[in-house]
């Protein structure tokens, strides 16, 4: 996936969502996502050997999307650094969130997959720190990222059940979970990150 120009990726990961809305994940084939993306079997075979690489070549289109905007998230508290960031992370998901949506559904009968998701997600998560402006290195940096991670999950359960424009009930669960992860911080005396309240 090294060497991929972005549009490319963009084609991929469009291609991907929308064969697995259509066919779901048992029904999405790499033949089919050539065929949608335009790409040649043959290339695809090259950029994303597997149904997991397109998964990945997601999470990495999504990082992407959000990092590519990292000045902008650096102003304000942590809190609402982390906030930012991850709403962009979810703004970068709404083009794509029929096929999403079904991928949820298909998940939970598929319990290998979850597994496989669930070990590919903290990777993201370290980045998003980073462009929240938070370190993410060292003991306390795996903490911040095993917290995020779950802040992250809560608010993917929310925006999977959120049908309105604004995405309110989304930010409303993000803000909780976020609560929740500064309580558990605080019962742990965690040290808060640098520029908290």
């Amino acid at each position: 996936m090294q060497g991929m120009d972005s549009e490319t990726r963009s084609k991929l990961v469009a291609a991907l969502w929308q064969v697995t809305a259509e066919q779901g994940w048992n029904g999405l084939t790499l033949a089919r996502v050539a065929a949608s993306a335009g790409v040649p079997l043959a290339e695809l075979r090259w950029r994303c050997p597997s149904r997991l690489h397109l998964l990945r070549l997601h999470g990495q289109a999504m990082d992407a999307a959000v990092l590519a905007d990292a000045e902008a998230q650096q102003h304000g508290s942590p809190r609402d650094r982390v906030f930012d960031t991850l709403m962009r992370r979810i703004d970068a998901m709404q083009p794509h969130r029929a096929g999403l949506l079904r991928l949820f559904q298909d998940v939970q009968r598929d319990p290998l997959l979850a597994l496989l998701l669930l070990a590919e997600l903290p990777g993201s998560m370290a980045w998003m720190l980073e462009a929240a402006g938070i370190p993410s290195a060292g003991l306390l940096g795996l903490l911040r990222v095993k917290g995020t991670t779950a802040v992250w999950l809560a608010t993917v359960r929310a925006w999977a059940k959120d049908e309105t424009q604004d995405l309110a009930p989304t930010m409303a669960a993000l803000d909780r979970a976020l609560d929740q992860a500064e309580k558990l911080a605080r019962s742990l005396r965690l040290p808060p990150p640098e520029g908290a309240d």
